[in-house]
Parts: structure tokens; C-alpha cells; sequence
């Protein structure tokens, strides 16, 4: 099939910042795209060929998108799976697969997806209820502290909390979820596999995490980690075995944790272009969303070195801003060396949302750290007014 300057048409499921970045990358190869999206503000509504407007969650609006694409790929994993498995049965071709998303979007399913094929992970509890856990807390089948999980429908820190006392399960949905045993890490890492659909495989390199403590959101991705090259090679060994196991196409984000005994296990998995990969762009010379592109497309994959040390830096909204966005010192921040500032085209602002990130790259990893840290310092997302 010709891709390029072709009738070929990519379809888009979610409009948000990644989207925004998988059509710098269609743009790049003039690939038709086709995105949907429940926003009409939605940052990929400037860059694609056409944009709908619907939800991702009905099964006809996504059945309907769907129809007229050659491939369908995604951009987040909360998404209609039944009508990806119709559109795949008529002969659509759906990347990653609807198998390996219906593992991945319920954490509990996930869970169990790693015990059953001895992925290492963290012990876990799975509650058809929130209101469930007093219960087992009482009867000793649950220790605290614990790490709490909504089994679906949770991203960027919502739906997780740390419940120290019975009094942290207050105000939590009622909903099936997940109580995951509290490790006890020195790092948290992430490495992203490219899988495409001829089963080339390429890892990135592996990436240290660091997180902000309250929103629980990436605060700082570091490439390389600054880990002994065992663990680098335990952490790439284990997130293989994940993409094995799956068997999906496209990126897989794996999300590790590094124990105090350096043993490495999964917290969690992204079947798409993972924030922790976003450094790629500046540092690597295949960018994850170039790959992504290259995988679920059958082309032969690119070189996943990086080329400089790199640091990202989310950009997300102050507290106790809630309104139009404005971005404060961006201009100063730009003097600096080996900064590219991403912003994401999200009109309004709320705290802890994501608004943008800012790479830092270095031929020198302490270097790009340190200015990794005035960026962090310098730079405000808040409201007008």
C-alpha cells in the first residue's frame, strides 16, 4: 500500500497532545488523517485532514469513524472496543489490536494479565467496590498503607490514591478497583517498545521518572536513567517479556518500579505515545511518534539512540488557577541552552493539568538537569487575572 501523498487515510482515536504530536509526524510524510475527539477546542483539530466530533466511548460514533480509514490507531486507550472489534472483523485494520487494549484498560485485568504469565508486579487486591475495602481492612485481609486504583478510566493521577488510614477511602468513587501493595522503590522507570507489524522489536532506552508528590504526575523523565547497566537490562528484559505477552502493535509504555534490592517490576502499561517518551522528539533520532507511525504502518523501524542526554519537564497548571491560560517567562527560559518549550494548544487551565512540556538537552546529563531545574523554577502556567 503507498502511504505517502496517497488516498491512504490514518484514523485518529482522541484529539489531545498526542494526537497533536503523531501529525507533526503524518504532516512530515503527507499521510491523510482522520481524528475524532469529544472537544472542539481539540489541540489535533488544526493539524488533520478532518476532524469529528463525538465520543470515544459509543460504540457507533466510533463504529461510523472508523468505516471509511485503512488503519485506525489510537492516542488514548479509553475507547470503544467492541466496535474496534467489528471494524477489525469487517476488515479494518486496528493498531494496537482490540485484544491487547481490552487487556490493558482495566487495571485489574492488567493485573491479573501479569500474574498469569509471571510479569513480575506488585502484589494486589482486586474489589468489585470501593466500599468493599473497609470490610477486608476489618477482617485483616488488607494492610494499609496501599496504593488505591480505579480499574478504569484513569490517567494523569486521577483515580489513584495512597490510603494510609480508612478515613483516605472517604470521597473515593464507588467503583471496581484495585488495592496494590505499597513498594518500597528506589527509582521509578519506563521503557517504551516498538513493536510493528512485521515483529521488528526496538526498545528506547531506559528512562527514570520523577514524581511530583501530590498530583502524582511526572514531574521530570530523565534519559538516560541514572541506573547501573543491570538494571538497565533487567528493566528492558521485563518490559520485552510485557510486549511478548501482549503481542500488540504499535509503542508500548511499561511503566517500571526499581525495588531497594533492585528488582524490577511492572506498575503499569500505555498501548500508545507515553509522556515518558516525549524527550525522544529532541534527543533521539527516531522520535517515539515517527516510530509509532513507522510500526503500526509495517515501515522498517528507526534508530532508538539518543543523539544528547535529554530531561523533560511537564508544564502543568498551577494550583488555584482555573481559567484562559497564559504562560509566564517562557521568553527566559528560552535563552537558555538546549530548551524547546512544547505547548499542547489547551485553551484553559485547571491545577495539575497538563498544558505542555519543555526538553532540556545536553551532551552532559548534569548539565541538562540543572537547567532542567531553572526551567522548572522559571516557568508558570496560570490564569489570566
Amino acid at each position: 500500500m503507498h502511504y505517502f501523498s496517497s488516498d491512504f487515510k490514518l484514523g485518529i482515536l482522541g484529539g489531545g497532545q498526542l494526537g497533536k504530536m503523531l501529525l507533526y509526524e503524518t504532516r512530515k510524510w503527507d499521510i491523510q488523517t482522520k481524528v475524532l475527539d469529544t472537544s472542539k477546542e481539540a489541540p489535533c483539530k488544526i493539524a488533520c485532514n478532518e476532524f469529528v466530533l463525538g465520543s470515544l466511548m459509543d460504540f457507533d460514533t466510533v463504529y461510523n469513524f472508523g468505516k471509511d480509514v485503512n488503519i485506525l490507531t489510537i492516542e488514548i486507550e479509553n475507547v470503544n472496543t467492541d466496535a474496534l472489534e467489528k471494524l477489525e472483523e469487517e476488515g479494518v485494520k486496528v493498531y494496537p489490536q482490540p485484544s491487547a487494549l481490552r487487556i490493558i484498560q482495566n487495571k485489574a485485568t492488567q493485573k491479573l494479565f501479569y500474574t498469569d504469565n509471571d510479569i513480575p508486579t506488585s502484589p494486589f487486591t482486586r474489589f468489585a467496590y470501593t466500599s468493599e475495602i473497609e470490610d477486608s481492612i476489618s477482617n485483616g485481609g488488607l494492610e494499609l498503607p496501599f496504593v488505591w486504583k480505579s480499574a478504569q478510566f484513569g490517567y494523569d493521577g486521577q483515580g489513584v490514591k495512597v490510603v494510609r488510614s480508612v478515613s483516605d477511602l472517604e470521597g473515593l468513587p464507588n467503583v471496581e478497583c484495585i488495592a496494590e501493595q505499597m513498594v518500597n522503590f528506589k527509582n521509578e522507570l519506563a521503557v517504551i517498545v516498538a513493536r510493528s507489524t512485521k515483529g521488528e522489536i526496538k526498545t528506547y532506552p531506559v528512562v527514570e521518572m520523577e514524581f511530583h508528590p501530590e498530583a502524582n504526575q511526572v514531574e521530570y523523565v530523565i534519559c538516560p536513567a541514572r541506573i547501573d547497566e543491570k538494571v538497565a537490562q533487567k528493566a528492558r528484559e521485563v518490559a520485552l517479556k510485557v510486549a511478548d505477552k501482549i503481542q500488540h502493535v504499535g509503542l508500548l509504555a511499561v511503566e517500571l518500579f526499581q525495588t531497594q534490592e533492585d528488582t524490577i517490576l511492572v506498575n503499569e502499561v500505555a498501548p500508545r505515545p507515553h509522556n515518558s517518551g516525549h524527550y525522544s522528539i529532541e534527543a533521539s533520532y527516531t522520535n517515539q511518534f515517527e516510530q509509532h507511525i513507522r510500526a503500526i504502518l509495517g515501515l522498517p523501524l528507526g534508530n532508538t539512540d539518543s543523539k544528547v542526554a535529554g530531561v523533560m519537564v511537564n508544564l502543568v497548571g498551577a494550583e488555584n488557577h482555573t481559567g484562559n491560560v497564559v504562560y509566564e517567562n517562557i521568553e527566559e527560559i528560552i535563552q537558555l541552552d538546549g530548551v524547546t518549550p512544547h505547548i499542547y494548544g489547551k485553551k484553559q487551565t485547571r491545577p495539575f493539568r497538563k498544558m505542555g512540556h519543555v526538553t532540556i538537552v545536553d551532551e552532559d546529563m548534569t548539565r541538562a538537569r540543572e537547567v532542567a531545574q531553572k526551567v522548572k523554577e522559571k516557568i508558570k502556567v496560570v490564569s489570566k487575572g
